[in-house]
């Protein structure tokens, strides 16, 4: 089986050797996703809730192209970070598989990655069901990355 430590130790120690100072290494990371987490994050999940929830029918309807504009670029965003924070873990020497963080942000992006496959099926044919389904795991996702975040600052 592959060490993946050690995988990506050579382009670590590339890293390693433009002098990065320590704090960027540490909490580079950290600041960035946290900025996505809870700017973009709160905002997508605010959207998508007032979308569903708005009485006004151009309120709902704003908010949902709100919604589905942004939401893309959040997981994109959280997607590019990740293999950062992996990158991170092993400049920092830190064994990759034994971090809750590295669990968490695994769980995370598998599961935007089936609320997204959700939306891109049309909801079944735009279900209620699936929508509130979407709804629901979308804020628990949202939850998780809270919880993420504090394993990551542990």
């Amino acid at each position: 089986m592959i060490n993946v430590s050690e995988a990506l130790e050579p382009l670590a120690a590339w890293f390693r050797s433009l002098g990065i100072p320590q704090p960027i290494v540490e909490w580079g990371h950290p600041v960035m996703m946290g900025i996505v987490v809870v700017v973009m994050g709160s905002y997508v999940a605010w959207t998508g809730w007032r979308g569903r929830l708005a009485q006004d029918k151009d309120v709902s309807f704003n908010s949902r192209m709100s919604h589905r504009l942004l939401a893309p670029w959040m997981f994109l965003f959280l997607a590019a970070g990740y293999p950062g924070g992996v990158l991170s873990l092993v400049m920092q020497r830190h064994p990759i598989f034994e971090s809750p963080h590295f669990w968490t942000g695994s769980l995370v992006l598998i599961l935007l990655l089936i609320n997204s496959l959700l939306t891109l099926g049309g909801f079944g044919g735009d279900k209620p069901a699936l929508r509130t389904t979407h709804a629901y795991l979308g804020s628990g996702i949202l939850g998780l990355l809270l919880i993420h975040g504090v394993l990551g600052l542990i």
